[in-house]
């Protein structure tokens, strides 16, 4: 079977593939991105404030597992806890399955339905949008690196609460950072592209950070399979001659892995 190459950052990356080996792909992690805790005076001071006043948001919204990790690492390592009735909104299952390792119960979860087209803000938004009024105040957890940090989706979703009325603030309790082109990396990537591998993408940025290991590289042969039509229109414009899109769930990504394999 195709191998597949999963560029998600760890610790995600290798937790998928163990979940896609355990299904029977053919799974490597090659990471893309590295995160880590902010650094940035701005965005320190930024999460100083959202602890320090966490009594009164309604609403913790996290973008993603990671915002999840790096939150409630500091929250551990200050005095804060959660506001008793505090909801915690998720994009995916990922960001869920994060949370229910920090103890959050999931009663406490909203998140897309679990047959909605795409695990996102926007499928978020069909369940959330009922959850909130006029006057509350939602604190979103995310990353807090370049202009466009809070992504796309992010973005829209902060504009439908603030036009109902919500104030918002963001927490950005890591940053992403592009790995270091060392001479391994190169090597492996080399590799993988004569291995004809299926690179599997869930970040418009560990596209941009692969194709710009070597600008030489064409990718019009290869195959990529992308969670987001957003991520998917940036694995095109990246050159892939073929890109698959595909439900960012390990059963979603088997289905076109196996589909993929029945057309070789």
């Amino acid at each position: 079977m195709v191998q597949l190459v999963v560029t998600r950052p760890q610790p995600d990356a290798a937790l998928w593939v163990q979940q896609l080996q355990s299904a029977g792909i053919n799974a490597c992690a090659l990471p893309m991105m590295a995160i880590g805790p902010s650094r940035s005076p701005a965005a320190v001071a930024a999460v100083r404030t959202a602890l320090q006043q966490l009594q009164s948001y309604q609403v913790l919204m996290f973008v993603s597992g990671n915002a999840v990790r790096h939150f409630f690492a500091q929250l551990r390592q200050t005095a804060a806890c959660l506001p008793a009735s505090v909801q915690c909104w998720s994009p995916g299952p990922g960001t869920t399955k994060a949370l229910a390792l920090e103890g959050i119960s999931p009663q406490s979860v909203v998140e897309p339905a679990p047959d909605a087209p795409q695990f996102d803000s926007e499928s978020l938004w069909e369940q959330a949008q009922h959850h909130i009024h006029a006057g509350d105040r939602i604190l979103i957890v995310r990353g807090g690196d370049g202009a466009n940090a809070t992504g796309q989706g992010r973005q829209w979703l902060t504009a439908q609460l603030q036009q109902r009325g919500v104030h918002v603030d963001f927490a950005p309790v890591y940053e992403r950072q592009a790995p270091g082109t060392t001479p391994s990396l190169l090597q492996r990537i080399s590799e993988l592209r004569s291995q004809q591998a299926v690179w599997l993408f869930s970040s418009s940025e560990c596209v941009q950070h692969l194709v710009r290991c070597n600008t030489t590289w064409s990718w019009q042969a290869h195959t990529a399979l992308a969670t987001h039509p957003r991520i998917a229109q940036q694995v095109r414009q990246a050159g892939f001659g073929n890109v698959i899109e595909t439900l960012p769930t390990v059963q979603g990504i088997t289905a076109s892995i196996k589909s993929l394999h029945d057309h070789l």
